[in-house]
């Protein structure tokens, strides 16, 4: 150690173990100038008297950052030996194995970081070091950090990039750790497991087929998983192994029924798909094979394939208590329409109703299966109606299947079926709807969905030619019709299509009634809103006043709605008092769209005349908009509202009627129904370069 200390200087150990990334990374850059001056000069025996420094007082520190330290000045010794790293291997991967069961996480991530810069280095010269390094990401694949899951994975290709170049690893010496872990039930251990079965069982050298049984059953257990992607990869490593069986000269053993099962399908079938959740594991092992082998039998309706028999089983399980089994069965639905519609559909009136009560189901997976068979029953127009009606059935019976599963149901047939085609048939229905309330609600969050999902850009896209494009006033007006159910809803569908005018006057047209919490709650929704990507063309806009004099109009009208202490009143006034005074052009403003609207606007000349256009803020309109029959339209449906709030009120007591928000202002209301609107999860990054961010997990649902 004395040797080391002549030759690193204090300033370096000590920026080692300093709090500041940016002073290890600078320390550790210089102790890989001092390695490779040693190498050089071929002095080894400094050289290991500075590791050996570098891991007593820093990788084995009880200071975290003194562990860092370690850590990135070990991989910059790696890299200043250079070809010359091998010799010293021994000594430095063993004290960064180490690091990978560190209590603190950040010291995991720089341990991840460290083994990938050695491994960079060294190549296939680590492979004697690869039973622990494996154990060490087996853990680490499943550990609680999702920087140090994501360093671990970026580390776990780099190795297998090097395995499968490499002709020093050892398949024997491997298979016994792979056996002792292929029982594990954690999710992520198992992803990690196949995905090295799969990469070794690909390398021409490594004969993987001749240890399957080893590890056979933990695949087939894996069959069972409850994520669908683990399942999807056990089953793709399954199918792999079972067609190099077929190939290799072991054929014999395996004894596949083939056409001779076509009469039994139904049968079998209805025996295996319960036992696919049974609670013995070897039961169940047997039963998904075979049910995977039936599956993979193209039996043909005229070969004593008898398709309404299997109908009959799959829509009978649906009704399981049994995720698993539930799954299974609609796996056959969606196989048997794939392979033969035409029988299907004629089968039809005996399992519709049962499909469609199975999209309440408490399983996602199972609900999005379910939509899926939909969709595909649903080319023809009747069976689209008759699913939509009934899935707006559904809605208004539970509203809870709205709020927690309404965006996952909607957004996913909007993919299947075409977004477009969904939210016009939606629209008709709602039109119409008795319930004024769950109408208010439905519409409420078709138009939130609408306002915010990926899946729907191409509709705001439309919309937002309504002025212009015969195709986008379709639509526009098409949901108008139902969006009339809520004044917020109607206000947003403007502000998409820019119909600004339009939307001043529904604003001017709401009565006091109209005012209550639930519309502010809505209002401060929509605020937030248009803050966000998908309204930044509405913000730019806010630049050209001459042009979208409506637009500014529209906004100050919700602006005077909002109480002045709530959040998004300040969202909003600073958002309008954030346009440039420049940008409001005496020469330009020639044109006047009230008597008294520049009362509202700074700077801005009086004596304009008013827009007499038929068109909204400018632009020829290829098909004008009758704005007076659909401002009618609204205030008829607004009314119809009120007299049902009126009578509903009437005939309850006083104190059910009255909303119960004691003890709280209105503003505390708002804030505290704002708090719900949580923003979606954004996907992770990790630099293997830079120290890692702690990552903040968001998640969300539909909020009404």
């Amino acid at each position: 150690m004395a040797d080391a200390l002549t030759v690193m200087p204090a300033a370096v150990l000590r920026n080692l173990a300093d709090k500041l990334y940016e002073k290890r990374k600078n320390a550790a850059l210089e102790v890989e100038g001092i390695v490779k001056q040693l190498a050089s000069a071929g002095d080894h025996d400094k050289i290991t008297a500075v590791i050996t420094l570098l891991t007593t007082e820093f990788t084995y520190s009880p200071q975290a950052n003194h562990r860092k330290g370690g850590l990135i000045s070990l991989a910059a010794a790696t890299v200043g030996l250079t070809n010359e790293a091998a010799q010293h291997l021994e000594q430095i991967v063993p004290p960064v194995l180490n690091s990978f069961s560190d209590q603190d996480s950040r010291v995991r991530y720089y341990a991840c970081e460290a083994l990938y810069n050695i491994a960079k280095v060294v190549r296939g010269d680590f492979i004697v070091f690869f039973n622990q390094i494996f154990d060490a990401l087996c853990k680490l694949s499943a550990d609680s950090d999702a920087n140090v899951q994501s360093a671990a994975h970026l580390l776990d290709r780099l190795v297998k990039d090097i395995v499968t170049e490499s002709d020093q690893f050892s398949i024997e010496e491997f298979i016994p750790l792979l056996r002792e872990r292929m029982n594990v039930l954690n999710p992520y251990v198992r992803q990690f497991l196949v995905g090295w079965i799969t990469v070794l069982d690909s390398v021409p050298d490594i004969d993987m087929l001749g240890f399957l049984p080893d590890f056979l059953d933990g695949l087939f257990n894996m069959l069972s998983d409850s994520s669908h992607e683990i399942r999807q990869q056990a089953d793709s490593a399954l199918s792999e192994f079972l067609q190099e069986i077929k190939n290799s000269p072991i054929n014999e053993f395996v004894k596949l029924g083939g056409d001779q099962l076509v009469p039994y399908y139904a049968d079998i079938l209805g025996a295996i798909l319960p036992c696919i959740s049974d609670k013995e594991e070897k039961i169940r092992v047997v039963a998904r094979e075979t049910n995977e082998e039936l599956r993979a039998i193209n039996a043909d309706p005229a070969e004593a394939f008898d398709v309404g028999a299997i109908l009959s089983i799959a829509r009978r399980q649906l009704s399981s208590e049994w995720e698993a089994t539930r799954i299974e069965a609609l796996h056959w639905i969606s196989t048997l329409l794939n392979r033969h519609r035409i029988e299907v559909l004629t089968y039809l009136n005996d399992i519709f109703d049962t499909l469609l009560k199975a999209l309440s189901d408490p399983s996602d997976e199972v609900v999005l299966l379910v939509l899926d068979v939909h969709a595909c029953i649903a080319r023809d127009p009747q069976h689209f109606r008759q699913l939509v009606v009934f899935l707006v059935h559904n809605f208004r019976l539970d509203n809870s299947l709205l709020e927690k599963r309404g965006a996952l149901i909607i957004r996913r047939l909007c993919v299947l079926l075409n977004a477009e085609r969904v939210y016009r048939e939606l629209s008709t229905i709602l039109e119409g709807e008795s319930d004024l309330d769950f109408a208010s609600i439905m519409v409420q969050a078709l138009n939130l969905i609408l306002l915010t999902s990926s899946e729907l850009s191409e509709i705001r896209d439309l919309l937002k030619q309504s002025l212009v494009n015969p195709a986008g006033k379709d639509l526009y007006i098409s949901l108008y019709a139902s969006w009339c159910h809520s004044p917020m809803a109607i206000i947003s569908l403007c502000f998409v299509a820019q119909t600004y005018r339009h939307a001043s006057a529904v604003i001017q047209s709401l009565e006091e009634e109209d005012i209550n919490v639930k519309f502010l709650v809505q209002l401060d929704k929509l605020i937030r809103l248009l803050e966000t990507p998908i309204f930044a063309y509405l913000r730019l806009q806010l630049l050209d006043p001459a042009r979208y004099l409506w637009l500014f109009k529209a906004l100050y009208g919700l602006l005077m709605l909002l109480p002045q202490q709530s959040a998004a009143f300040k969202i909003l006034k600073t958002r309008l008092k954030a346009v440039p005074s420049y940008s409001f052009n005496r020469a330009q403003l020639n044109r006047e769209p009230s008597g008294d609207y520049y009362q509202f606007l700074p700077q801005m000349p009086d004596g304009t005349k008013e827009d007499g256009d038929v068109t909204e803020d400018g632009g020829s309109s290829y098909n004008a908009i009758n704005f007076a029959a659909r401002l009618q339209q609204f205030q008829k449906m607004q009314q119809q509202h009120r007299v049902h709030t009126k009578s509903r009120r009437t005939s309850r007591s006083l104190s059910t009627s009255l909303p119960k928000v004691a003890g709280l202002s209105l503003s505390t209301s708002l804030s505290k129904e704002a708090q719900r609107e949580e923003e979606p999860p954004k996907p992770q990054s990790i630099d293997l370069n830079v120290p890692p961010s702690r990552s903040r997990r968001n998640s969300g649902q539909l909020q009404l």
